[in-house]
């Protein structure tokens, strides 16, 4: 569909979403946003709902400016998916061993691996660059100096929340595995510390949302986020990296004839350098892909509603961008007041998956329609794909 422009103080805000169905709460964070000097445009996704520092679905250009907050404490997170040689006549009736078997392979929830693993013996992963990497971790942050051990054992765990592997089945019966990380503890304490160092800056003290204070360019705390973000970036992808890598080994001691396609992955809350109408900008996108054309991209629904592989048309009016999932249509603690475990097994039914109220939060019911978020762009990617997921594995 095309968008709609919501009135802004001093840019329009770019709508693929019904401005008369989100919330007020949103709605005044974007607005917001555009009464910031140096925004120049703002994009808001259909999967569009309130979130801590700047709303989630929206697409942020700056000029010269970054706002730590914007990006969110999960820097870098989003999605890899690699399509499988597998049919679903190739999997077992009863998926329980195969899950275990990753929950095994990929510690979840808090839990991190006893030893760093070693990225040159996972087949198939690309192993270049990283002792420059780690050797860049001594220029981060002096607050988090010491957790470098700590962001070692991390690499190649999945977290809590909305974080989750998966296997799948497209329309036409191939397996495919999916999985959605991203910065895990470091990444955490490095926005932060970066977000904590902003709200302090003079330039910030008369904004309309505290939260949106920024960084400027040719500062030193710039230049210092900037840093410290590319590499939480960074890390974000080499986490999931490692992940796949495992979960593709499980995968071939199960099956041990199955053949992997080159895999798809996307940051979705994140920063990027680009330029439009000429100007060269700092797009942040918080729960938002890219979609330039040609690029493919991963936008999922909730644990039992599937996912979409798509394909960028390059929207400029978008900031080439769209939706990075269905999105939340009820906070965690309405959720858990609204169902109850018995609904849980009810809509999760035909996935093998946890079952338990820790997981009530992310019940499919507290999403919105992933079918409307897909129609609701039609002008900002094309679908390559659909995918249903048969085994979920969650923290």
């Amino acid at each position: 569909m095309p968008y709609t422009e919501a009135p802004g103080a001093r840019v329009p805000i770019r709508m693929w979403a019904d401005p008369q169905t989100v919330e007020a709460a949103a709605m005044d964070q974007l607005r917001n946003v555009t009464r910031m000097p140096w925004v120049h445009g703002l994009a808001v996704m259909p999967d569009v709902h309130y979130g801590k520092g700047a709303t989630v679905g929206s697409v942020i250009a700056m000029r010269d400016a970054v706002s730590p907050a914007a990006v969110g404490v999960d820097i870098g997170c989003g999605m890899t998916a690699v399509e499988t040689s597998l049919t679903a006549e190739d999997l077992p009736d009863d998926l329980h061993r195969l899950r275990s078997d990753l929950e095994k392979s990929i510690p979840v929830g808090f839990q991190m691996h006893k030893t760093p693993v070693n990225p040159h013996r996972i087949h198939g992963l690309k192993t270049g660059e990283w002792s420059k990497f780690w050797d860049r971790f001594d220029d981060l942050a002096p607050a988090v100096r010491d957790r470098r051990q700590r962001a070692e054992n991390q690499l190649g765990t999945l977290g809590g929340g909305n974080h989750f592997l998966e296997v799948c089945l497209d329309d036409e019966g191939t397996v495919w595995v999916v999985l959605h990380s991203g910065s895990r503890n470091i990444g955490k304490e490095l926005a932060e510390y970066h977000i904590e160092k902003a709200r302090k800056l003079p330039h910030n003290q008369d904004l309309p949302d505290r939260d949106l204070a920024v960084f400027v360019a040719d500062t030193p705390e710039m230049d210092a986020y900037r840093r410290d973000l590319f590499w939480a970036q960074e890390y974000a992808r080499r986490n999931r990296d490692v992940m796949m890598g495992l979960a593709c080994d499980v995968m071939r001691k199960a099956f041990p004839r199955v053949r992997f396609e080159q895999w798809i992955s996307c940051h979705h809350n994140y920063v990027a350098e680009e330029n439009y109408d000429g100007v060269d900008v700092l797009v942040t996108r918080k729960g938002a892909i890219r979609a330039g054309q040609g690029d493919l991209g991963i936008i999922p629904g909730s644990m039992a509603t599937g996912t979409y592989i798509v394909r960028g048309l390059g929207n400029p009016a978008s900031f080439n961008s769209a939706s990075h999932g269905a999105g939340r249509r009820m906070s965690r603690n309405k959720a858990k007041k609204t169902f109850t475990r018995a609904d849980l097994f009810e809509q999760t039914k035909g996935v093998e998956c946890r079952k338990d109220t820790g997981v009530l939060d992310e019940i499919p019911g507290a999403y919105k329609d992933l079918e409307s978020v897909i129609d609701a762009q039609t002008d900002l990617v094309e679908v390559v794909a659909h995918l249903r997921q048969v085994i979920c594995v969650k923290g």
